[in-house]
């Protein structure tokens, strides 16, 4: 312990020297001139040394410290006008700018959010940063644009099944991605079983998504980080838009409270396969829909504090008739305080509410009874950026956070089962983080984050060796049990091998205390949620990854190729047929050991032009090695893929017409399928033996989508979108199961379950 904090003083040493330098600050915040929106990674620099400069934070914000002296600052962003400005710097100034769109190209405008030639120059792996615009052109199911499946498309990030927007990332499972909606962490990102995310891109700003190596203000999974950001609410003028589709419509509204001084989002969305359902006879008593809320508003008292308040409400209804009804639904909820403490700190407090629960109702031969389950957080953060000088920034603050988890409870008539406590727990953080400019070719970005997991008072803990009861330890109810504490470093840098290409490296430790325990392969509503407890550790990866970045033709190209090896602690697996449902307590049946994931990923993109589009390849291994599993040796994990291949293209025809294409490839998902059988009393009874021992068949795909733009008509416009969703009706496998043959009850026949062959989808979009 006490060396690696020496390393880190050593590594902070450096920039501390900085601070006490006489210099002046420029800063201010950058908007959208049409819309007055903050816009995020502008670049502020001197258009004589463009490499003296600096970026926008996630706020709009930026500070830029020089000498005294006279300069000119240019201001540039994809797809706006690039602005300068000529400053005599005195003494600390403030610079605010509002930016437009560059007016002069004929085409549609794409916006991107990071500079051409950040992808080799920035110091940050494994980063993607999603353009919500090129998101509506991609074909998915359904046609309902979505960011979950459009990651799913990116080397390294993985479909947890046919038309599911749950994902692995570098062979974590689906539990270990971290998905942040305005901070606020989603624990079920999912509708109508996973064919569509709870995320409506109408409300978004931004989407990034970050595969292991996160910056040490993130924490809690192992995988990746998924930020998400709503939007801001125009401040200029009010704003519809919408869409109509075949099973669901979306309608967002936007606009000012006072001009230049508040403004207010709000965006909902949805499916209306129930009414149909409702003109069959044979159905009409059934239910299956799924509606959601996204709300935003935000207030500027003055140049140096603002307030911003977003929410998120979501629900799913699936029955059939009164016999069985099952609900769930995530509801989360962001109070932020933006406030300029000096031109060169920056203070974010945020309070943060986040609750996913299910329901489930069962009437059984006049019987009724109830299951349901939650998971709830109240969380605090409190962050702050400093700007010491152009080569050097911090972040650093804390975060806690309050959960409470219930688990499954059952109730009814005939219900025989003890009654299952809430239970409570507390997770803090302490982080700092330094992006550094050391040399002209070389970036650096170190952190380091300390988390600490206490188990909290209120229910009876038992402790398990073998699944064999041990002990119990009864904490009352506010009474701190066994805290886990863990020091996560994290490293990254950058080095130019010349103005086209560079060389990345990384190291992160992330640990993760909240484990989803799932019988399926994908993300299921009933899932349950556990913390860490006396039998259940801190789940812990060490990432070590390498990548080779070069663009070409101006930055129109870009080519990479990132490696990664991932060792993964107290790794959680299940009991050869263990149910997590109704065992009395759930971590007797649990498992635990180690992992291992590695892999090579390629990325070609074409990122200007009437084509644009990328080439995805992705080579990994994952395994686990858990004591009573497969003999105690190691086995593939059920995420494992060897093959992952995506390729997504789209064009612009005319400046009417735009086509967009895409092909998937991948491995099929490891399972555990029957070794053999035998016969008691009639009945046939399935021999499993080595775990995730076989292969699904290969999945692959090809969908094909259209948009046409309707000509503007004053504030008018809109585009019909068409999209056929697996081309060649290739019948992908989604289950497999098996069964005596009939015909000779000594053979087994397996059957296999496909959900879709060919999905044409057409909609409708608006904005006016």
């Amino acid at each position: 312990m006490n060396r690696l904090l020496i390393c880190f003083f050593i590594l902070f040493l450096p920039s501390l020297t900085l601070f006490g330098q006489s210099k002046y600050t420029i800063s201010g915040t950058i908007k959208d001139k049409k819309n007055g929106e903050t816009l995020i990674n502008v670049s502020a620099s001197l258009l004589e040394q463009p490499s003296i400069g600096t970026v926008c934070n996630e706020y709009g914000f930026y500070s830029l410290t020089l000498q005294e002296g006279t300069y000119k600052i240019i201001f540039r962003f994809i797809g706006y006008r690039s602005d300068t400005f000529l400053v005599a710097l005195k003494s600390d100034m403030k610079l605010d700018h509002t930016m437009s769109l560059e007016t002069s190209l004929l085409k549609e405008v794409v916006v991107n959010s990071k500079r051409k030639d950040d992808n080799i120059r920035k110091a940050e792996m494994g980063v993607e940063r999603l353009d919500v615009k090129e998101i509506a052109k991609i074909p998915v199911i359904f046609g309902e644009k979505d960011i979950l499946k459009t990651i799913q498309l990116l080397p390294g990030v993985k479909s947890a099944g046919e038309g599911n927007s749950g994902f692995f990332v570098r062979g974590g499972a689906a539990d270990q991605n971290l998905i942040l909606l305005d901070e606020a962490p989603v624990y079920n990102a999912s509708h109508l079983l996973g064919f569509f995310s709870t995320f409506n891109s109408d409300a978004l700003k931004d989407v990034s998504i970050i595969k292991g190596n996160s910056p040490a203000q993130y924490g809690g999974r192992l995988s990746s980080v998924l930020d998400v950001k709503m939007k801001e609410g125009n401040s200029q003028k009010y704003n519809v838009t919408g869409g109509i589709g075949l099973i669901s419509s979306r309608l967002s509204i936007e606009g000012p409270i006072q001009n230049d001084k508040s403004s207010f989002m709000v965006s909902g969305r949805r499916t209306y396969a129930d009414v149909f359902l409702k003109a069959t006879e044979d159905y009409k008593d059934n239910s299956l829909y799924f509606y959601d809320l996204n709300a935003k508003a935000n207030y500027r008292f003055n140049d140096k504090n603002r307030v911003y308040i977003s929410g998120y409400f979501g629900k799913d209804v699936l029955a059939f008739g009164d016999n069985f009804k099952i609900d769930w639904g995530n509801t989360t909820g962001t109070i932020r305080w933006n406030h300029i403490i000096s031109p060169k700190l920056f203070s974010n407090t945020s309070l943060i509410y986040s609750n996913y629960n299910y329901n489930i109702k069962l009437n059984s031969g006049g019987t009724d009874f109830n299951i349901n389950s939650q998971i709830k957080d109240w969380n605090v953060k409190q962050e702050f950026q400093f700007f010491p000088s152009t080569k050097n920034s911090w972040r650093f603050g804390f975060n806690s956070i309050y959960h409470t988890i219930t688990p499954n409870k059952f109730e009814g008539e005939g219900i025989n089962n003890e009654t299952k406590q809430s239970r409570y727990s507390l997770e803090n953080a302490l982080f700092v983080n330094n992006t550094m400019k050391i040399h002209e070719r070389f970036n650096l970005d170190y952190g380091l984050r300390l988390s600490m997991y206490t188990v909290l008072g209120g229910d009876t803990y038992n402790i398990f060796d073998d699944g064999k009861l041990k002990d119990s330890v009864v904490l009352a109810s506010g009474e701190f049990g066994k805290t886990y504490y863990n020091l996560e470093p994290r490293l990254q840098f950058s080095w130019m091998l010349n103005e086209v290409s560079s060389i990345k490296g990384g190291y992160a430790r992330n640990t993760q205390s909240l484990h989803l325990l799932s019988n399926s392969t994908s993300a299921n509503p009933t899932d349950q949620w556990i913390g860490n407890s006396y039998n259940i550790k801190p789940e812990i990866s060490d990432q070590i990854s390498l990548g080779y970045f070069k663009n070409f033709a101006e930055n129109k190209y870009q080519f990479s190729v990132e490696s990664y090896y991932k060792n993964l602690q107290n790794q959680i697996d299940y009991k050869n047929g263990a149910d997590i449902n109704s065992a009395p307590d759930i971590e007797s049946e649990l498992l635990y050991g180690m992992g291992r994931a590695y892999g090579v990923e390629l990325l070609v993109k074409k990122t200007e032009g009437k084509f644009t589009g990328w080439i995805g390849y992705t080579l990994s291994r994952t395994e686990r090695k858990i004591d009573g599993i497969n003999n105690n040796d190691w086995y593939v994990a059920k995420q494992d893929r060897t093959h992952d291949i995506s390729i997504v293209g789209m064009y612009e025809l005319t400046p009417r017409w735009s086509l967009s294409g895409l092909f998937v490839y991948n491995t099929g998902n490891a399972v555990t399928f029957p070794s053999g059988k035998y016969n008691v009393d009639g009945n046939t009874v399935f021999l499993y033996t080595e775990r995730n021992g076989y292969r699904m068949p290969a999945y692959h795909r090809m969908d094909i989508g259209a948009t046409y733009t309707k000509p503007h008509k004053k504030n008018y416009e809109s585009s019909w979108n068409f999209s056929l969703y697996n081309l060649y009706g290739r019948e992908n496998a989604y289950t497999i199961t098996f069964e005596d043959n009939p015909n000779d009850p000594s053979k087994t026949r397996a059957i296999q379950t496909s959900l879709f062959r060919w999905v044409p989808s057409i909609t409708y979009n608006f904005k006016f």
